[in-house]
């Protein structure tokens, strides 16, 4: 592909590999012409822009002074344009499609959030797995069949909030497949993503209690078969999974208020739990055992079971409070006390609001949503559907101010399932070989695939050196970018792009018809793909790019679509959501 490589991504290794070239598509001559020069590595800070945030909703209201009038004035939500309604859609599901575009239109935001919250599971991954043959005995060792159910659900299935909302929590509630230690590994996690997919619109405590007596995050944090104190031999129970369910799944290091700022004392900040607190709760967590002995893939999909013999009955002490007589009561005693902490509702709510929407937020967003968890207006607290309304609803999150440090660098799995999704991918054979995207020189990241219960990035991390550094801003998904990944990023794109990537491959059918005219492909592409926030410039930048091919030429029309897609995906304002 003389001359593309060098050009889009400054490596003479480029668009090598095993994705190999097809005939007639967007061949290597007619991507070379395209002289865009757009800045791939000037991946800039989170920006603003223009904006409302209708929601095609009505409601009541009185006049100002508290007097009633004898009708009530009815207030009208414009229902949202399908710029906004492209960017809602980047905010909460794993990309748009310009279906899904018109049925928010339609409906509203809050009409789709109540459809959403309706709809059922098409299949569960451990069912998938089931269903094609992966319970064989030859699968016993093998992690074959992971990949294949995380992306096809991604990708295909309809409940688009909740595949959202389900990785969001897998980046809070991280268990990464190459940590947990069984046979049938791919059934063991793909029950534990299940958990966190069926109670994402569930209530946040009874996700705590799933996941604590699943086998997966009990292998990953190496609480399985925890036994209690020997004073013999001096042994004490693993506190890998109490001080992580603290630290990261609940309260956190620090004292919180209701907006996330810290509590201080003294001009320090007060910490939440010590390593008492952190001995003391693992005390609890003693006990938990697989429910049968036969080495099938149900022992992985049934929740652990208490094992008397492990289990410490006697007096637990952690966060001023008291547990004893052990077993599932001792458990649910002690996630019950958890729950209750001050913390939960802002430090949960932050990190879901930087998942879904910004890196961050303002304190009276966080303060806002947290308010949500801790009561949804009917007493009840954890209710994640009131939380994902508070979160998608905001102003903040449905209005782009001018300036300010809003949004967030979309993540690389997303950045690939918006192009699959947007383009109507699919894998006729069903095995959707995408494979392990986690190396630099394809996505690195692939869901389920962390290497540590940190996640792939962590919620504060701030790019050393840089103007978010010293504006006391954070980017998480920054920690794994750099030259090299970009580099690697720009050029599995390309391949994917050109030629799919096994047998899952795009349909360009529609975006086809739009090839001749550069002004309509690139509008369409930056409405689907990019939310409308592609500048002029950048807009004027793509399109000189797709003049420069030909129309009328053989692969003509598929080689002007690739490049504005291709191009649209590598530019800052694509990879920076407002």
């Amino acid at each position: 592909m003389t001359g593309w490589d060098d050009h889009v991504a400054g490596s003479p290794e480029a668009g090598s590999g095993d994705q190999g070239e097809r005939t007639g598509e967007w061949s290597g001559d007619a991507v070379a012409t395209t002289g865009a020069a757009l800045p791939l590595l000037a991946l800039a800070a989170c920006g603003g822009g223009g904006g409302d945030g209708g929601g095609g909703s009505t409601s009541v209201a009185t006049p100002a002074g508290g007097t009633t009038p004898s009708a009530p004035i009815v207030v009208v939500t414009p229902p949202p344009t399908a710029v906004e309604a492209s960017r809602f859609l980047a905010q909460a599901t794993m990309g748009a499609t310009r279906a899904l575009i018109d049925t928010v239109v339609s409906r509203g935001y809050d009409g789709w959030l109540t459809d959403q919250f309706a709809m059922p599971r098409a299949i569960t991954h451990y069912d998938w797995l089931y269903a094609n043959g992966h319970a064989e005995e030859i699968n016993r060792f093998k992690l074959n069949g992971f990949d294949p159910t995380m992306w096809r659900q991604l990708i295909v299935e309809p409940d688009q909030l909740r595949q959202r909302v389900g990785m969001a929590l897998l980046d809070i509630f991280v268990v990464g497949v190459d940590g947990v230690i069984n046979s049938w590994r791919s059934f063991s996690m793909a029950a534990y993503v299940d958990i966190l997919l069926n109670n994402a619109f569930g209530n946040y405590r009874e996700l705590m209690g799933a996941v604590t007596t699943s086998f997966a995050m009990s292998s990953f944090l190496t609480y399985f078969q925890n036994r209690k104190a020997n004073p013999v031999t001096g042994t004490q129970p693993d506190e890998n999974y109490a001080r992580e369910m603290m630290q990261l799944f609940t309260i956190g290091l620090y004292q919180l208020n209701m907006d996330g700022s810290l509590k201080m004392s003294g001009g320090q900040p007060i910490e939440t739990y010590s390593q008492a607190d952190v001995s003391g709760l693992a005390r609890v967590f003693t006990g938990l055992v697989h429910p049968n002995f036969e080495d099938a893939p149900p022992r992985y999909l049934n929740p652990l079971v208490i094992n008397a013999g492990m289990n410490e009955t006697g007096a637990s002490n952690f966060l001023g409070t008291t547990v004893s007589g052990g077993g599932m009561a001792a458990i649910n005693s002690a996630l019950d006390t958890i729950f209750a902490h001050p913390n939960v509702p802002p430090f949960v709510s932050k990190q879901l609001i930087q998942r879904l929407v910004t890196s961050n937020p303002s304190p009276a967003y966080i303060n806002r949503v947290a308010t949500k968890f801790a009561d949804n207006g009917q007493g009840v607290r954890g209710d994640m559907k009131a939380v994902i309304r508070a979160i998608l609803l905001d102003s903040e999150a449905r209005t782009l101010p001018a300036s300010g440090a809003i949004g967030k660098l979309r993540e690389p799995v997303i950045r690939f399932t918006n192009w699959a999704r947007a383009f109507g991918a699919t894998s006729p054979s069903n095995a959707w070989a995408i494979g392990d995207t986690n190396a630099v020189t394809r996505l690195n990241q692939t869901k389920g695939r962390s290497p540590s219960v940190f996640n792939f990035y962590r919620p504060g991390y701030t790019p050393v050196g840089t103007a978010l550094a010293t504006s006391g801003l954070v980017a998480p998904e920054f920690q794994i970018t750099n030259e090299q990944t970009v580099i690697g990023y720009v050029n599995f794109m390309y391949g994917v792009i050109a030629n799919g990537i096994g047998d899952v491959k795009a349909d360009y059918t529609a975006i086809l018809t739009l090839a001749a005219d550069s002004k309509a492909l690139v509008d369409e592409i930056n409405l689907v793909l990019a939310a409308g926030q592609l500048s002029g410039p950048t807009q004027a930048a793509i399109r000189g790019a797709v003049d420069g091919v030909s129309a009328t030429a053989s692969d003509g029309p598929i080689n002007r679509v690739g490049i504005a897609i291709l191009l649209t995906m590598a530019s800052p304002e694509y990879l920076n959501l407002r």
